[in-house]
C-alpha cells in the first residue's frame, strides 16, 4: 500500500536526492578520459564545426590545463593525444600545438576559481541564434539548468586569439555557467567535466528549441519561481554524473577508440 502520496514535494525531493547519492557515485575515469569522451559526445551532439572550438579542464598543477591538439577534430580526440599546457599555451605534455584561441580559457580560469572545465563550440543552432543577436531564452523544462544562468555578449570582439578577447569574454560571462556569444557560438563552464558536458548538450538543444518556437509564434516565459526551482534541482552534481555516464556509454559504442583499456561507468 502506498505510503508517500501525502508527503510534501520537499520531502520527496530530499529522499530522491539521497537515493541519487546512493546510486550515482563518483566516476573512476581520469580527467583525460572524461575530456576525450566529452569531445566524442559533443561531436555526436551536433557541436562539430571542423576544427573550431576548444575543450579544456584544469590540470593537477596550478596554472595548467588539458586541451585538444590543433588540427584534430572532436571525433579524433583520444585520451592519449590530449595536451597539457600552461597559461601561456606552452605545451608541457604531448605533441603538437593547442588552438591559439585557448587563450581566453586562461582568462576564465583566472577569474573563476569554481570553474574546472570549459567547453567552447560553434554548434549549428547556437550559431544560428547568435546571428540574430538575441539572448538565449529558456522556456522548456529540460533546459532549465540554463535558466538565468546564460549570459549574452552582443558585441562580437573578433577572433579570440588576443588577451583583449579573453578579458571581454570572461567579464561578460561573470558568475554564470554559460554564455551565448553573438556572431560566434557558445561557451559553458563546470565545476566538473560532467557538469560542463551536460550544459554543452543542453545549450544546443535550447537554441534549437528557441529557433523552432520563434518560427511558430512568441516564446512564452516560465514562472520565475518554478524555473529557479527546476534550475537548482536539475543542476545537482549526481544528475550531471548520471547524464554524463549515459552520454559516455553512447559515445563508447560509436567511438571505442577514444579511451584506452577498460572503462567503468
Amino acid at each position: 500500500m502506498a505510503r508517500t502520496l501525502q508527503e510534501s514535494k520537499d520531502v520527496l525531493a530530499e529522499r530522491a536526492e539521497r537515493q541519487m547519492g546512493d546510486h550515482f557515485g563518483d566516476s573512476k575515469l581520469t580527467t583525460r578520459q572524461k575530456l576525450a569522451l566529452t569531445c566524442r559526445i559533443a561531436f555526436d551532439g551536433g557541436h562539430d564545426s571542423g576544427l573550431a572550438g576548444q575543450i579544456s579542464a584544469r590540470g593537477q598543477e596550478q596554472g595548467t590545463y588539458y586541451t585538444q591538439r590543433l588540427g584534430l577534430g572532436f571525433d579524433e580526440i583520444t585520451e592519449d593525444n590530449l595536451l597539457l599546457v600552461d597559461e601561456d599555451l606552452q605545451v608541457l605534455e604531448g605533441e603538437g600545438m593547442p588552438n591559439p584561441a585557448n587563450r581566453f580559457h586562461t582568462w576564465i580560469y583566472r577569474a573563476r576559481k569554481d570553474v574546472n572545465c570549459i567547453i567552447h563550440t560553434h554548434p549549428l543552432h547556437v550559431a544560428a541564434l547568435a546571428m540574430l543577436e538575441v539572448p538565449l531564452v529558456v522556456s522548456q523544462m529540460d533546459t532549465t539548468p540554463l535558466y538565468d544562468d546564460c549570459a549574452f555578449l552582443k558585441d562580437w570582439p573578433g577572433v579570440s586569439v588576443g588577451n583583449e578577447e579573453g578579458e571581454i569574454i570572461s567579464a561578460a560571462l561573470g558568475d554564470k555557467r554559460a554564455i551565448l556569444l553573438a556572431h560566434h557560438g557558445q561557451l559553458v563552464t563546470g565545476a566538473t567535466v560532467e557538469e560542463a558536458c551536460t550544459l554543452a548538450m543542453l545549450i544546443e538543444r535550447a537554441a534549437r528549441l528557441q529557433l523552432l518556437a520563434m518560427s511558430a509564434g512568441i516564446v512564452q516565459p516560465l514562472d520565475p519561481v518554478l524555473a529557479r526551482e527546476a534550475h537548482d534541482w536539475t543542476s545537482r552534481d549526481r544528475r550531471n554524473k548520471a547524464n554524463f555516464a549515459y552520454y559516455a556509454r553512447k559515445a563508447l559504442r560509436n567511438h571505442p577508440d577514444c579511451v584506452t583499456g577498460e572503462v567503468e561507468l
